[in-house]
């Protein structure tokens, strides 16, 4: 098979993915979350059982983060990791097509809802940082409900998962804009009318990134906070949405070291930016997105994770 017929059969199967995808996220919407919680502890078991791409990436970066662990414990890690990753995909069902009534009613818990208000109140808009840990589309629904927000997004691989993502992104209310220069504009624009704003702070950055201790390891992350801050007077708070034992949800709006991350030292905004991340991470550190490649690109000499 030539190049092209590859390329070609590559778009078709992108395009007619689309349809059990969207299938099976009405099928979880009609669920209840005690059954969603069931089916991802019975998909993530397999996931531990079975080799895959998912945990060969989560066994490399547990081992790399967690080398004090002993064996026993980086097994019971996994399993964690494996199935609240099962969790968080299931969850998008009801994330994406439950009404706001359903959705607030899975928050059983807010803690530090008070540094928002207060922040808020100030008139000089509020970035919100929400790492890949718990449910970050609960996060950002939270904040769409409360406040006029704009978040920044990626579109997906998939075109046709496109519309419906920005549409259960924006049903509350919320803006979205695109990770390029003119989302950028947008995003500042939004700070400077007192709105909050929010986007993920933890992926890797590539090129436009500088290498910054995360976890202990040389990661490359994002300059970008560091300019938001810069050019902005917004107040900067860390939001996650963690699973609670006993079900539902626990959202955390935690304060951070504002000056650190406006620092015009890329590298000690990056750390700061880090070290914050790593707060959260902390509170359930089974439920960060552990399967993601994030040390990828380390500095010449190091050895690589994977």
């Amino acid at each position: 098979m030539s190049a092209r017929q590859k390329s070609r059969w590559k778009q078709v199967l992108k395009r007619w993915a689309i349809y059990p995808l969207l299938g099976g996220l009405h099928l979880f919407s009609w669920m209840p979350m005690r059954w969603i919680s069931a089916l991802a502890k019975g998909l993530g078991w397999l996931l531990f059982w079975i080799p895959n791409p998912m945990r060969k990436v989560a066994q490399a970066n547990l081992r790399a983060v967690y080398p004090t662990l002993s064996s026993r414990q980086q097994r019971q890690r996994l399993k964690s990791v494996l199935q609240h990753n099962a969790q968080s995909i299931l969850e998008l069902g009801p994330m994406w097509y439950w009404p706001q009534s359903k959705l607030v009613g899975v928050i059983r818990e807010v803690h530090g809802q008070d540094y928002l208000q207060q922040a808020y109140a100030r008139g000089k808009g509020v970035l919100l940082l929400g790492p890949h840990i718990g449910n970050w589309e609960l996060a950002g629904i939270y904040a769409a409900i409360h406040y006029p927000t704009t978040i920044m997004y990626r579109p997906p691989n998939l075109p046709g998962l496109d519309p419906v993502m920005r549409h259960a992104r924006t049903r509350f209310g919320s803006s979205l804009v695109a990770t390029d220069l003119r989302g950028l504009r947008q995003l500042i624009q939004a700070l400077h009318a007192n709105q909050v704003s929010a986007l993920l702070p933890d992926q890797d950055a590539g090129k436009n990134g500088v290498h910054a201790p995360f976890m202990g390891i040389p990661a490359r992350t994002m300059t970008l906070v560091s300019k938001l801050l810069q050019k902005t007077e917004a107040e900067c708070l860390m939001l996650i949405a963690v699973r609670h034992p006993q079900g539902g949800f626990v959202v955390h709006l935690l304060p951070t070291d504002r000056a650190a991350l406006a620092s015009p030292d890329s590298v000690e905004a990056a750390c700061a930016l880090n070290q914050a991340v790593e707060h959260c991470i902390a509170l359930a550190p089974g439920q960060y997105l552990w399967t993601y490649r994030r040390f990828r690109g380390l500095p010449v000499g190091t050895k690589s994770v994977y």
